[in-house]
């Protein structure tokens, strides 16, 4: 597979697992009560980092939005472990879906590096061509 449609492809799956992770933030909070202004940030990011992917994929500005939405997405996970608060472990909690929530996590976290690599040697690959 080309490098190009393998970091297109891990964007838009870190794009969609950033998004239910954020669906699952909302839930566990309490609601999009909680932070509506947060929720609107959301979507901008969101729409700025498909944009970024589709649109401009090829160009050196989509490798760096996509550079900086995996980066994003990698340090979701090193957040949430930096500042846990309790592990829930048990049975309430695991049918609450903090299964999904964990996988989630580790999904984005995965997805999220991937994509780091994959952006990085697109633009030095673009550096190259350029000198």
């Amino acid at each position: 597979m080309k490098p190009n449609t393998m970091l297109t492809t891990t964007s838009l799956l870190a794009i969609v697992l950033m998004a239910c992770h954020y669906t699952d933030d909302v839930l566990h909070e309490g609601g999009l009560a909680v932070n509506p202004a947060g929720s609107l940030i959301t979507i901008l990011i969101l729409f700025v980092w498909l944009y970024g992917t589709l649109v401009l994929g090829e160009r050196r500005s989509g490798h760096i939005i996509m550079l900086v939405g995996s980066l994003l997405a990698t340090g979701i996970p090193v957040i949430h472990v930096l500042l846990a608060r309790t592990v829930l472990t048990n049975e309430a909690a695991r049918a609450r879906g903090d299964y999904f929530f964990v996988w989630t996590l580790l999904a984005l976290g995965v997805t999220g590096l991937f994509g780091l690599t994959l952006a990085a040697r697109g633009l030095a690959s673009m550096r190259r061509k350029s000198s």
